[in-house]
């Protein structure tokens, strides 16, 4: 009986032993999944951020036509298209009269100084030759004034006079329209201004509020119509400025080319 009772004893103490060793399992377990938990947050953290350096990378570079693209839709194309018609036709036509008024750019003292050889020698039909085979309104205008100079040196002075009008007529041809259209682009885009500001208030008073996303919408249309139609408006004016600046130049080459040939003429009278 005594061994028994010794080994029952033994026993129980045994699996009281080895409750208490494994009682502080589930605190254990609960550790390392904290540990893990904690491992693993950085990785997710550095990776969502990651992304979003991506996604702020792919914003960062759009290019400018996708740019352009999307305000073009975002302010409304029935508003945008009239703006961007207006820039077109304008820059058609610059771009026609700036090669119009290169082409019609000549070296005047060349050919002053060509006309001068041939009146010397009383060459009058190489003199309209020469005139002939060079470009521009200066040489029209010589040569008008050679074909009249068998009826005298008044006639002569009153073609260069008429013609010189009509070259300056052709030099300033479609400047107008040009001008047209750049009174045009802006007017555009504060019509479409206005007509932003109607929906926007439209829209407020369907919502009863003038909370921003209400009026957002409206005021998008109205101020981007207006960009786009003043930025039109300043690239056309540009290029109008640079054309009259251009067409001045050329008359003034064709007043004092005219001097200096009715003084050839008179110099070289026969």
């Amino acid at each position: 009986m005594s061994v028994i009772g010794l080994l029952t004893f033994t026993n129980l103490n045994g699996l009281m032993a080895q409750d208490a060793v494994e009682a502080p399992a589930p605190q254990e377990a609960t550790e390392q999944v904290d540990e893990a938990a904690d491992s693993v947050a950085p990785a997710l953290d550095e990776a969502a951020e990651e992304v979003e350096n991506v996604a702020a990378a792919e914003e960062t570079t759009k290019s400018f036509h996708q740019v352009l693209k999307e305000k073009y839709i975002q302010g409304g194309a029935g508003w945008m298209t009239p703006v961007l018609i207006c820039l077109i036709f304008g820059m058609a036509l610059v771009i026609e009269r700036i090669l119009y008024l290169n082409m019609a750019t000549t070296n005047v003292q060349q050919l002053l100084d060509g006309i001068e050889d041939n009146m010397k020698n009383g060459n009058v039909e190489g003199a309209k030759e020469l005139c002939r085979n060079t470009r521009g309104p200066v040489a029209s205008i010589f040569y008008q004034g050679l074909d009249r100079i068998n009826e005298g040196l008044d006639n002569v002075e009153k073609a260069v006079t008429s013609y010189g009008g009509v070259q300056m007529a052709r030099l300033e041809s479609n400047m107008t329209w040009i001008s047209l259209f750049i009174a045009l682009a802006p007017s555009f885009g504060f019509l479409g201004t206005v007509v932003g500001m109607v929906q926007a208030f439209d829209d407020i008073e369907v919502a009863g509020d003038i909370s921003p996303t209400v009026v957002a919408g409206g005021m998008k249309v109205a101020l981007l119509t207006t960009i786009f139609g003043l930025i039109v408006a300043i690239i056309l004016q540009i290029f109008y400025n640079y054309l009259l600046t251009k067409i001045e130049s050329l008359v003034g080459q064709m007043e004092d080319g005219s001097i200096s040939f009715m003084d050839i003429l008179v110099k070289n009278k026969k």
